[in-house]
């Protein structure tokens, strides 16, 4: 599907009826590893309206010259909310670069979002002043490495902290085609003016409604410490770091991932029960 917007025009997916909840992929990848991840625990839940946007340079969303940094990027995004979901209540879930425009719609919009769901997300813009562990491999596999070409095993390996088949076939299918896809000097170009201009963490702010925070123990690429330190901003926030997950959690851990957003949802529902 697309949303013609007046400078770009947003590709995006579109699964179930219901409450919105709008989906945010990390910096290069797509759609696809939010579906991948998202999918198969959405699909079996009624109520739910899934969208699932390419942003700006990534899959097959064009990378408009005239965005050159993340306060555009979000704007994008803000304008596809005031677009689709016009005067709407939603919830956002947000995946690394993903989280961070996630918090950056709870600052503009808070009234309109009922739930948020960050996912390794991007706390610290810049990756240099990142709290972040040394990358580790817990799980080799050293004949499932050698099978794949100097590129894939190269891919693969700078994220994986479980060097499993299940993670590669996922990493290939839901990762990989965006990573392909990407336009990456349009990205580079964003890259430099990376951090928002206005301090997406204000202490003097909360947001009241169910919150989940997933961060991987051995998540080399944002880390974990950091994003403790925005918890209090967040009262209705579950938070957990989860050992043997890299920035990938959602497919190392995809067990406790499941049963960790699925009590999210669950919370979500009682909240807009209760509020009437």
């Amino acid at each position: 599907m697309e949303c013609k917007l007046p400078d770009i025009t947003v590709h995006y997916e579109e699964y179930g009826e219901g409450m919105p909840i709008l989906m945010l992929h990390g910096y290069t990848p797509d759609h696809r590893l939010m579906t991948g991840c998202m999918e198969p625990i959405m699909s079996e839940r009624r109520g739910w309206r899934r969208i699932y946007l390419d942003l700006p340079g990534m899959g097959k969303t064009r990378g408009e010259q005239w965005i050159t940094s993340s306060d555009q990027m979000l704007d994008v995004v803000l304008q596809f909310i005031d677009q689709v979901l016009p005067g709407q209540r939603f919830l956002v879930a947000g995946e690394s670069y993903g989280g961070y425009l996630a918090q950056g719609i709870v600052y503009w919009r808070p009234e309109m979002v009922d739930g948020l769901f960050l996912l390794c997300s991007v706390v610290i813009a810049r990756h240099a002043d990142r709290e972040v562990p040394p990358p580790t491999v817990l799980v080799e596999n050293p004949a499932l490495m050698a099978s794949l070409s100097t590129a894939d095993a190269e891919e693969f390996g700078s994220m994986a902290v479980v060097q499993d088949e299940t993670g590669w076939q996922r990493f290939r299918n839901e990762i990989m085609p965006g990573l392909a896809a990407a336009d990456q000097p349009f990205l580079a170009k964003v890259r430099e003016q990376f951090e928002f201009s206005f301090d997406v963490i204000t202490p003097a702010m909360t947001f009241e409604a169910p919150t989940l925070i997933l961060a991987g123990r051995q998540d080399a690429s944002v880390g974990y410490r950091d994003a403790w330190r925005i918890l209090e901003q967040y009262p209705r926030a579950t938070f957990a770091v989860l050992d043997r997950a890299g920035h990938n959690l959602q497919i190392e851990q995809a067990t406790l991932f499941s049963v960790l957003m699925s009590e999210w949802l669950d919370r979500v529902e009682e909240y807009i029960r209760l509020r009437g």
